[in-house]
């Protein structure tokens, strides 16, 4: 249908085993315009971008996203397979683990729910936002080009409210059970071999599911400074009558080792903090066993930070490997930061909450790939000479020293457009090999710069 440039074509065609042969071609234009298309990714805009807003079978490109059979847990693991041999081919392997609220309206999307708008809302005020909650694990790795860490969503899945499972008399699955799921099915495509971390916010701090990936991954999230802390069960004598203890004497919260005057604190210089070059803070760490009753005992390594002038407030971390050095806690925990900076570009940038689809397949569909997108993106500049990577877009008034993800997509797009370029845009689908004169080529590109907008 389209050609595309020889670096690109060796990283899409790895997608097209997931499909038929006619769903391929269609699909791959569907990739290829949603990478190009400005504004809204709804299925018009994407064969508009393309030249192809009299094509007359239409329908059949809606079809790759609601009827056609291919399987997105297939293509997350060949999207994860490239991501760690092109930026992690050796060493530890970075998870990162979230939740984003997609905000959609319609009668006929049954999925979408109210949910706390994490934006919006603060510690004092409670913002509620109607949409779509999307779990998401991301692969948290080095850009060489952008001279930082970004992350890179790999597989995403929808978990609807207890509403949506209440109304058709299901058991609900909580975000944990799903988190869960996601993350045992992602371990089982990484290497064995390779140790595996994984960093979350609060909302994963549930004992539960830490237990349950202990054996699989080192588990790194915020924790509360009231949890119920333990020393480890006292060593029982073979022999001894009754059943065993799961855990020794109750230790002191961390609020109140907080507050203690006679906590040994450690001073230390944490690189990238959030966005920062480097930022000093100090660190108090223990071990301990975390338990709730009726629960699993969970052994866990806990870390307090704290600002010596006092910039943001005191907060605790804790990690499921008791050997994992407290600096090291701190740094994995701060990369986690990158989700939500990818979360914002795939808003601003790749159009999610744009898209218009009800059928609940196509929904199912569309976010995970759009949220993909951010990666795939990211792997096609990685497939271009590092000099054409360096430029980032400035101005008089203001010095732009390191490429971001829009100058990332729009070195992505230049690159596409010249492959258009040559071998001509099509007009409908009888025409597609008919190459396009460059007066009717500059005419389609005032079209799409007068429609940006």
């Amino acid at each position: 249908m389209f050609t595309l440039p020889a670096r690109f074509a060796s990283v899409i065609v790895t997608f097209a085993t997931l499909f038929r042969q006619r769903t391929w071609r269609y699909a791959q234009a569907l990739l290829l315009g949603a990478i190009l298309a400005p504004g809204p990714r709804t299925v018009a805009s994407v064969l508009r971008v393309l030249g192809l807003a009299q094509e007359r079978r239409f329908v059949n490109f809606h079809r790759v996203l609601n009827r056609a059979v291919w399987s997105s847990r297939q293509a997350s693991r060949l999207l994860l397979a490239l991501l760690l041999r092109r930026f992690v081919p050796t060493g530890p392997i970075l998870l990162g683990l979230d939740d984003t609220i997609e905000r959609r309206r319609g009668k006929r999307i049954r999925a979408k729910g109210i949910y706390r708008d994490p934006v919006h809302s603060s510690h004092a005020h409670f913002v509620k936002a109607s949409g779509l909650r999307w779990l998401s694990v991301l692969l948290l790795s080095p850009v060489p080009w952008a001279r930082r860490g970004w992350a890179l969503p790999f597989l995403t899945a929808l978990a609807p409210s207890a509403r949506y499972h209440q109304e058709r008399g299901v058991r609900h699955k909580r975000l944990t059970d799903y988190a869960r799921q996601l993350l045992l099915q992602a371990t089982r495509w990484l290497p064995s071999e390779r140790p595996v971390i994984m960093v979350a916010d609060s909302s994963f701090a549930a004992l539960e599911l830490l237990n349950a990936l202990k054996e699989r991954m080192t588990c790194i999230t915020r924790f509360r400074l009231d949890a119920q802390l333990y020393e480890p069960a006292p060593y029982r004598a073979p022999g001894t009558n009754g059943r065993p203890r799961k855990k020794g004497s109750r230790l002191p919260t961390l609020k109140s080792i907080l507050a203690h005057p006679a906590t040994v604190w450690q001073r230390v210089n944490v690189a990238g903090w959030y966005g920062e070059a480097a930022r000093v803070i100090e660190l108090a760490t223990g071990t301990a066993v975390w338990y709730h009753g009726g629960l699993p005992v969970l052994p866990i390594r806990w870390v307090l930070v704290r600002d010596p002038d006092g910039r943001f407030d005191p907060q605790a971390l804790l990690s499921t490997d008791a050997a994992l050095a407290p600096v090291d806690i701190v740094r994995y925990y701060v990369r986690r930061w990158q989700v939500e900076v990818t979360f914002e570009e795939t808003r601003r940038h790749l159009g999610v909450e744009t898209q218009r689809q009800w059928s609940a397949l196509a929904i199912a569909r569309t976010t995970p790939i759009l949220l993909g997108l951010f990666s795939l993106v990211t792997l096609l500049a990685a497939q271009l000479p590092p000099r054409e990577r360096r430029g980032a877009r400035g101005a008089a008034w203001y010095e732009k020293a390191v490429p971001t993800f829009s100058d990332t997509l729009a070195l992505v797009r230049r690159h596409c457009w010249r492959a258009l370029a040559s071998d001509g845009l099509a007009t409908s689908r009888r025409k597609w090999y008919r190459r396009k004169p460059a007066r009717e080529m500059l005419a389609h590109f005032y079209e799409l710069l007068c429609y940006a907008a």
